[in-house]
């Protein structure tokens, strides 16, 4: 959540619209924003955190932990569709790197921005050759992947 939140500007100059939920109270959110993560990040959350109290939410998302009673860290990244377009599931003991997701965003806006005519391949990077999905590109991702290989 600090990571997010000290990226948070970036996200919002993207359009990204930061959601976050856990089976904690609101109360249990305040104590843990008063004590914890404005300690982390100058200002603390810049977002309102939702609480998901009963797992609902959590079980759609296939997130909620029932043994357990909570919620595992779950990242998922929707289009302006409603579209699930990523989704990445951790257990607690790691966290998440907010640096993938910010190159996540751009890749799927820029595949987006395509038309669906382009992909990018994996490690893609904004200004990077993207993909021209089709018959003529059989046989030849490799020159794009890996262009000194030639």
């Amino acid at each position: 959540m600090a990571a997010v939140a000290a990226r948070y500007k970036d996200l919002q100059d993207l359009g990204v619209e930061v959601i976050s939920l856990s089976v904690d109270s609101q109360f249990v959110h305040m104590m843990w924003e008063e004590h914890e993560l404005s300690k982390m990040v100058d200002g603390g959350i810049p977002w309102k955190m939702g609480s998901d109290g009963t797992g609902a939410v959590g079980k759609v998302y296939g997130v909620f932990d029932e043994d357990a009673g909570v919620e595992l860290r779950g990242r998922f990244i929707i289009d302006t569709d409603g579209v699930i377009q990523a989704a990445e599931t951790l257990t607690p003991p790691v966290g998440r790197n907010i640096e993938e997701t910010i190159r996540q965003v751009k890749a799927f806006q820029r595949v987006r921005e395509s038309g669906g005519t382009e992909a990018t391949p994996a490690e893609w990077q904004p200004g990077q050759e993207t993909l021209k999905p089709g018959p003529d590109m059989v046989g030849k991702i490799w020159k794009v992947w890996k262009p000194n290989s030639q």
